[in-house]
């Protein structure tokens, strides 16, 4: 007769193994996705661009910083960084590190909540409870009026921010800029986090600027109010990050929530996003890190993303 137990011990050691997996391998298995989106003016050669995104850096990940150390060697013509470097108040210097070589290139940069404030343990079944309140990400509400988190302990942004400034990135917090790249002239418009409420889109809109050749658009949570700004306004590609592509996936599935209101099926890699009058096409990266409290990912490996920018056809 088989034993009652089996079936259980089964599944047990079947989620010990997922596990194992998830925490000791995948999360270190980092990936360069590659991806073409067509959106240049006719005749202008390639662009590569280099997403990087939720590095959620802790001192001492060392394997982390050789891979972001070595994406230099690719060689790209912009570094994007979509934010939510830090999950260790004492990572700054760590990330600097890591990004040192990168920022030997052009760069722009926006901030995510996690530059902000430390991490919190918080309990898996809140990921899960999303799914049927819809009450993506929400946080407690500072005196501001912005959304804060109550009783978190603040990182030091403004360190972060500097060592990026003085390696001439630009600064994408509810702010534009411009670089000249392959003898383009393009403009970037970005929002500073919409997780905590931190985005000000009154501070940039007006859209594209007529005399730039390419206008892109980064934020760092793919929130569909910000989604919806940047694409009625007529921005031809949107660059976000924050959802760690769902970080717990179900193989041939996907994932099962995104920490925002975007849907599911565009938690990770190039999508579209249309409103009545314009489609915007939206590459969300999954990102290279996860919280320090939940040092895991499954079907769902870490990554940086090179995009190829190319002329879009007539």
């Amino acid at each position: 007769m088989r034993p009652l137990y089996s079936v259980p011990l089964g599944i047990a050691a079947t989620g010990a193994a997922c596990l194992v997996y998830a925490a000791g391998y995948e999360v270190r298995s980092f990936r360069l996705r590659r991806v073409e989106v067509p959106v240049l003016p006719a005749g202008a050669r390639p662009i590569r661009i280099l997403q990087v995104s939720d590095i959620h850096m802790v001192n001492g990940q060392a394997k982390k910083q050789r891979w972001l150390h070595s994406l230099a060697g690719l060689r790209p013509d912009l570094v994007v960084n979509t934010g939510d470097n830090l999950s260790d108040p004492l990572g700054v210097p760590a990330v600097l590190d890591a990004l040192g070589p990168l920022m030997d290139f052009p760069g722009v940069y926006v901030f995510g909540s996690n530059d902000y404030y430390g991490p919190a343990r918080k309990s898996p079944t809140r990921y899960l409870k999303a799914l049927r309140s819809g009450a993506h990400g929400t946080n407690n509400a500072d005196g501001s009026g912005r959304r804060g988190i109550s009783g978190a302990v603040h990182n030091p942004w403004q360190k972060l921010r500097d060592g990026f400034d003085q390696a001439g990135w630009l600064n994408l917090n509810n702010a534009r800029g411009r670089l000249t790249l392959a003898g383009l002239d393009i403009e970037f418009t970005g929002l500073d986090d919409p997780h905590i409420r931190h985005d000000d889109y009154s501070a940039v809109a007006g859209g594209p600027s007529p005399d730039a050749d390419l206008s892109l658009a980064v934020v760092h949570a793919p929130y569909l109010r910000s989604l919806d700004a940047f694409t009625a306004d007529g921005y031809p590609l949107i660059l976000a990050g924050h959802t760690h592509g769902g970080q717990l996936c179900i193989p041939f599935y996907g994932a099962l929530v995104t920490n925002c209101d975007l849907d599911p099926a565009r938690v990770k890699g190039l999508s579209t996003h249309t409103t009545p009058h314009h489609r915007s096409y939206l590459h969300v990266s999954a990102g290279c890190g996860t919280n320090r409290y939940t040092p895991v990912r499954f079907a769902c490996p870490p990554e940086a993303t090179l995009l190829t920018l190319t002329p879009a056809p007539r």
